[in-house]
């Protein structure tokens, strides 16, 4: 059996920047156990599989070792892949997903603007054993988001420094953890981290803006925000909160077309 698979890298201007995901589009969907030894395969933070249901386009991520429930960068990767390699017209894509009906709108060349729902982070009353040790932090603020617990830092070099024990970070029931602060050239800058999904760091991680962007659009007092994730290939968002929604803009480089060999599996 032969599968149709694209790689693009997202919330990038350039090949080789921003988050390297896989897209695959579907005329039916695969039994998971499959979707879930590609994504290994492919060993990128996220593999996408798309499908056309009756209501219209269904999406899905995989990462190397679970699939989650909602994904950034593969989605902003396959609505760029749907734009300009499969014929998608218009300038609108609606994808339903297990964190509800997501769009993504076509702007300038190579630029697509993201339409999730805020995921606003609350105060935690406890901090679980691992969070702060696995981070080799002490005396910070701590949040937890619907995904991930979510670390805010003093300044951006705090940031940069992070060198996480990702065995002891491993071991804090979340998908991740998030870590942030005030940036330098932007408003504000994070990293993300998920061993216990499969990442031990994630290059840009769209799905985290939708609880960074709500935090510091209250702590800045603004609604239009600029964002950086800092990890080793660098990411760049325009970010907006607009009522209970977060709009995030990025650019989209291919990368790969290609096949998929497979068996056909029982």
């Amino acid at each position: 059996m032969k599968l149709p698979i694209y790689i693009a890298d997202a919330f990038s201007q350039r090949l080789f920047g921003g988050n390297p995901a896989a897209v695959c589009p579907l005329e039916q969907w695969l039994p998971d156990g499959l979707m879930q030894k590609l994504a290994a395969e492919n060993n990128l933070a996220e593999t996408a599989f798309i499908v056309k249901e009756q209501a219209g386009y269904r999406i899905r991520w995989f990462t190397p070792a679970v699939e989650v429930k909602l994904c950034g960068h593969a989605t902003l990767a396959s609505a760029h892949i749907f734009f300009t390699e499969l014929g998608y017209q218009g300038d609108e894509l609606l994808l339903h997903s297990l964190s509800g009906i997501l769009k993504v709108t076509k702007k300038a060349e190579g630029m697509y603007t993201l339409d999730f729902p805020a995921d606003k982070p609350a105060a935690v009353a406890f901090v679980p054993h691992g969070l702060l040790e696995g981070l080799g932090v002490a005396n910070v603020e701590v949040y937890k988001t619907a995904f991930d617990y979510f670390v805010v830092l003093p300044n951006q070099q705090d940031v940069e420094a992070v060198s996480p024990d990702f065995k002891t970070l491993a071991t804090v029931e979340a998908r991740g953890v998030i870590v942030t602060a005030k940036g330098r050239d932007q408003d504000f800058v994070s990293r993300f981290f998920g061993p216990q999904s499969g990442i031990d760091e994630d290059p840009v991680t769209g799905s985290a803006h939708t609880s960074l962007v709500p935090y510091w659009a209250e702590k800045l007092g603004k609604t239009s925000l600029t964002a950086a994730q800092l990890s080793n290939r660098r990411g760049y968002l325009d970010c907006a909160l607009v009522a209970d929604r977060v709009l995030m803009s990025g650019h989209v480089v291919t990368y790969m077309q290609g096949m998929y060999h497979v068996p056909v599996w029982e």
